[in-house]
């Protein structure tokens, strides 16, 4: 599989999705913040809501595959899958010995599917059989926090975050939180061992220092990134992406436009806030700042430089996307009170399956509104179980490959 995502808006071809699983299920109110979860989906609806999604890209041309299918596929290889458990858990912080051989043994005795089901869903600290008496201190620590030795990972629906599919390769993040940052390790495996992706170029690994996310960045065009240096990525991450991104893709990519944007919960990613959704149109969180802090990176002989841009929203849009004209949609209308009820629904997060035709939650009426009434086709997907995650459509999937347009 040759990847191919010069754009945000290019007509869609193939793309990553993980269905919810018995992951959500192991979410309880005692814990949600350390999950970094506000509610509780009910799975079997969140279900539905996600195959009604994947639908609606098939119905429009796009090959859908899921995550699960292709990590299983790839450690159907018994040495790459024991390869696999071993790092597992030792990125997951095993660090007790005879929890380690024995989570080692019960995960390797599972067939291939069961066992990667099994990492996701988690292992509660009450699910093996153990003398609870040789390790009551351990499982009593984890019955008092999280009752579990794996904890689950219910933010791995949302696949855009742990690896970034950009122009012909792959940026690996290191994601900013505990709770997510094993999801990495899946798509790496498939990246790296499973042969769909022989040769794919890496431009960020996960064992690099600082933390980088995928809703943070956005590939505007084929000569341009824009990132976010935000609450989950930090300025250090886009340096060093800066530099090797631009180096291997001399002949496309010339400049990325980082923007400052606040850190807080509302503003999570870039693409809570922004989203692309036509050559010369944006959907924007209706406070976002016309004067958000720019700054623009180029390449240079010692790798990059930047400057500060001190412009509009708007005219840095069009400056450097050589538009003639920009159109900035506001979400919810910027209505005092409908923009900030659709923005904590993510009525910002579209996810564009060609120029002008955007899928995007069902509940944010309003802002779909303004959508139609600047000529973008708006599909809209049920909402009430996925958008409890707090991502919407863009943030729910990763493109792999995109026609290219000029």
């Amino acid at each position: 599989m040759n990847l191919s995502v010069y754009s945000e808006i290019g007509k869609l071809e193939k793309i990553l999705l993980h269905r919810p699983g018995k992951e959500l299920e192991n979410l309880s109110p005692h814990y949600l913040s350390d999950l970094l979860f506000d509610d509780i989906p009910f799975l079997y609806k969140a279900q539905e809501e996600h195959d009604y999604f994947a639908n609606v890209l098939r119905d429009n041309g796009v090959e859908v595959l899921y995550l699960t299918e292709l990590l299983t596929e790839t450690l159907n290889d018994i040495d790459l899958k024991e390869k696999f458990v071993k790092e597992f858990l030792q990125f997951s912080e095993i660090y007790n010995s005879f929890i380690y051989a024995l989570l080692k043994d019960y995960l390797f005795s599972l067939d291939t599917k069961e066992m990667v089901d099994t990492i996701i869903s988690g292992i509660r600290s009450d699910e093996l059989e153990i003398n609870r008496n040789i390790f009551s201190l351990r499982v009593r620590r984890a019955d008092m926090e999280l009752p579990f030795f794996l904890p689950p990972m219910p933010n791995l629906y949302f696949q855009r975050d742990p690896v970034a599919i950009l122009g012909k390769g792959a940026c690996v993040n290191r994601m900013k939180t505990s709770a997510r940052r094993r999801e990495v390790m899946l798509m790496e495996y498939v990246i790296k061992y499973n042969k769909k992706f022989d040769g794919t170029p890496l431009y960020y690994e996960k064992d690099y220092p600082y933390p980088i996310e995928g809703g943070d960045i956005l590939v505007l065009s084929e000569k341009v990134l824009a990132i976010g240096i935000s609450q989950r990525t930090s300025p250090e991450a886009v340096e060093i992406l800066a530099k090797k991104f631009l180096k291997e893709n001399s002949d496309t990519f010339d400049k990325i436009i980082a923007f400052i944007i606040p850190d807080n919960r509302a503003y999570m990613h870039l693409d809570t806030i922004f989203t692309m959704v036509d050559y010369d149109k944006f959907l924007v969180h209706a406070n976002l700042k016309e004067d958000i802090d720019t700054f623009i990176i180029t390449k240079s002989k010692e790798g990059f430089d930047f400057y500060e841009e001190e412009e509009s929203l708007e005219n840095i849009l069009r400056k450097h996307l050589n538009l003639d004209h920009v159109e900035i949609i506001k979400c919810g209308n910027a209505d005092i009170i409908a923009s900030h009820r659709e923005q904590w629904n993510d009525g910002s997060n579209s996810l564009a399956i060609e120029p002008g035709k955007v899928i995007t939650y069902d509940r944010n009426y309003i802002t779909n509104r303004e959508l139609e009434k600047s000529g973008i086709e708006v599909l809209t997907i049920p909402s009430s179980e996925l958008s409890r995650g707090r991502g919407g459509p863009r943030c729910a999937s990763m493109p792999l490959i995109r026609r290219r347009y000029s």
